[in-house]
């Protein structure tokens, strides 16, 4: 029997616990979560949107797990019973000189083998009415989910096959003793042969402890987010994204139907003061020296100082925030959203201020470190899960 610990209750941790039971079900599977719940932060905060793939370099872990992740997801779903929608996505040129990156992005979804069409304004019209656009990409096969009720899901499985599920328990230490692997927590010592860190916000952290050494710094980004007052709901049929500029690190704020029928707005991206930074008011000082002593974040500011301020205005202006969102449907105003919480971003960042653009799996004997898996990690979840217990060194636990 080889023992597994895996680290981290989102939705990556609980799907690579879920894969290693369905796997191997006469093995031990242990999760250890640090908050009371599952999906306490990345996975609990995100917008739902069961991503397509359309954003990621063709071949990249990314592309390929997005893709083949967006079915899975569907299917667990629809096996489970679990509301979700495929409902498509527009993305969404406002401005004539967007073109040639909307064009870029229908040749790489192209690549990528998704279902996407070109549409001109009038047949983005039918798709959202109040949409202003000289052109847009259909994106079928994008869909919206509740990524929490899924993560609810895979913890009763995992407790119904025998899984160990301990939450409250904090990992603080981590030893390799040559034929097994110790884990200090909170709650006692834990012996595994494959530790597995999925930790998402402290992944880094946790690797750290571990003595394997990590190539980025994982730095965090708050999303803040937005919802359209009920009165308004009726202006946004489904998913709206703008074009994104490669210039820049992020999407851009986007709208986006949800299974309750709500429309949430966001996010933007703004440096957190706290790895669990939810609102300007959370500050940690460990976390802030981490961020400002990396020398990767400096260069990070060098090279996008406009764009984060920016993004610090909009976050303190309802206004701004509104002004965003009209570029894409201009009968938006301030008006008609009011705030709707705000997630967290765990983002890896290399000590020359570049964004790792991939998911980042570093493995070493007897462990496996997650250090870079933000959107589509959700959407990509069960396939993520798959591609690691394929490579695991379980050969090296016995």
């Amino acid at each position: 029997m080889t023992r597994f610990v895996v680290v981290g209750g989102g939705i990556v941790g609980l799907a690579v616990a879920h894969r290693l039971l369905t796997e191997r079900p006469d093995d031990q599977v242990t999760v250890l979560e640090k908050e009371a719940g599952w999906a306490a932060h990345q996975t609990g905060h995100n917008s739902g949107v069961i991503h397509a793939g359309v954003y990621y370099q063709p071949g990249s872990l990314k592309a390929t797990l997005c893709r083949a992740g967006s079915a899975s997801m569907v299917e667990f779903c629809r096996e489970h019973g679990l509301a979700y929608q495929v409902c498509g996505k527009l993305i969404v040129a406002t401005d004539p000189a967007e073109l040639p990156r909307l064009h870029d992005l229908h040749q790489r979804a192209l690549a990528n083998g998704l279902p996407v069409r070109l549409l001109d304004p009038a047949e983005t019209a039918e798709y959202e009415p109040h949409v202003a656009a000289v052109a847009a990409l259909h994106v079928a096969s994008t869909g919206i989910v509740d990524f929490a009720a899924v993560c609810r899901t895979l913890a009763d499985l995992l407790a119904a096959g025998g899984a160990q599920l301990r939450t409250g328990t904090e990992v603080t230490g981590v030893a390799d003793r040559g034929d097994e692997v110790v884990v200090t927590t909170t709650g006692g010592e834990v012996v595994a042969d494959v530790l597995i860190n999925c930790a998402g916000l402290h992944a880094d952290r946790i690797s750290r402890l571990a003595g394997v050494s990590t190539p980025v710094r994982i730095v965090p980004f708050r999303g803040e987010y937005y919802e359209l007052t009920e009165q308004r709901r009726d202006l946004v049929r489904g998913l709206i994204y703008p074009v994104p500029d490669p210039q820049f690190p992020f999407l851009g704020v986007h709208l986006t139907r949800m299974v309750d029928g709500s429309v949430h707005a966001g996010p933007n991206a703004v440096l957190a003061t706290a790895r669990e930074g939810y609102s300007w008011g959370r500050f940690d000082l460990r976390d802030v020296w981490d961020e400002l002593s990396y020398r990767g974040l400096w260069a990070l500011g060098r090279r996008h100082y406009r764009y984060g301020m920016t993004e610090v205005a909009r976050s303190l202006s309802r206004k701004r925030f509104a002004a965003s969102l009209a570029r894409l449907v201009p009968e938006l105003t301030g008006a008609d959203i009011v705030r709707a919480g705000a997630g967290v971003r765990a983002q890896a960042i290399r000590p020359d201020g570049s964004l790792v653009d991939d998911f980042l799996i570093v493995e070493a004997p007897r462990q496996v470190h997650v250090l870079n898996a933000p959107s589509p990690a959700a959407t990509s979840s069960l396939e993520i899960a798959r591609h690691i217990v394929s490579r695991l060194p379980i050969a090296d636990a016995h």
